[in-house]
């Protein structure tokens, strides 16, 4: 479903992705670890066309980023650190709104309370203003707004960054959820705890290169710290 071919991104002299191959399949959450510029939040820019690559290919279901951008835009959803909500506006309002926007405007109120529901927000929570949500409430709206648009892909930005331990293990669940559901993860993340609980596989990034990749079941938390501060001190 997410496939990058030699993708390298360089800005003058300085290269912030370098050659990266990588494919992460449907049901897979694999996720990036690595300290800050080591080229993860890159990795997700190019997949998004948010940036040019300067060599190489990032594809969505089988198109090429750069030359289908609003193609490939229908098959995927982001959800940055801090997800972009209208905090005037209602959770159900602005659900309403993002799905019409991917293209559902059909969907009735029954369904829209449906993907709250499945999400776990609380029961008021549709009919609130969103500035009055925690964050760990506004990452779920995410969830629950990918749900709407039926991406077949999610790319995530250190997602869980600040949430207290019972949201980010929230958010893990749903992403189990989304990967039994056949959704291809890609999650940058500082996060190797929730990498370990919610990855299927991850990949440890250093200046720009994809140094290491590995499955979860291969190893116990603190195995995955050890290889990853080995990595780091190469």
């Amino acid at each position: 479903m997410l496939v990058a071919k030699e993708l390298s991104k360089r800005y003058n002299d300085v290269t912030a992705l370098d050659s990266l191959n990588l494919t992460v399949q449907p049901g897979e959450v694999f996720c990036l670890l690595g300290a800050n510029g080591a080229g993860k939040t890159t990795t997700i820019n190019l997949f998004l066309n948010f940036i040019d690559p300067t060599s190489g290919t990032a594809t969505i279901n089988g198109l090429d980023v750069t030359k289908a951008p609003l193609e490939t835009k229908k098959y995927v959803a982001y959800i940055p650190e801090t997800v972009m909500l209208y905090r005037n506006l209602t959770g159900i309002e602005n659900l309403e709104y993002f799905a019409a926007l991917a293209g559902r405007p059909d969907y009735l109120r029954a369904d829209l309370l449906n993907f709250f529901k499945r999400v776990g927000l609380p029961d008021d929570a549709p009919d609130r203003r969103v500035g009055t949500y925690s964050k760990g409430m506004r990452q779920k709206v995410g969830i629950a707004i990918a749900l709407a648009k039926g991406a077949k892909a999610l790319l995530l930005d250190e997602p869980t960054s600040g949430l207290d331990p019972k949201a980010s293990n929230e958010f893990s669940d749903l992403l189990r959820q989304l990967s039994g559901a056949g959704v291809a993860v890609l999650m940058a993340t500082h996060d190797l705890f929730r990498a370990k609980e919610s990855g299927t596989r991850v990949g440890i990034m250093r200046h720009g290169k994809l140094v290491a990749v590995h499955g979860t079941r291969e190893f116990s938390h603190a195995d995955l710290e050890r290889i990853y501060l080995e990595h780091m001190h190469d």
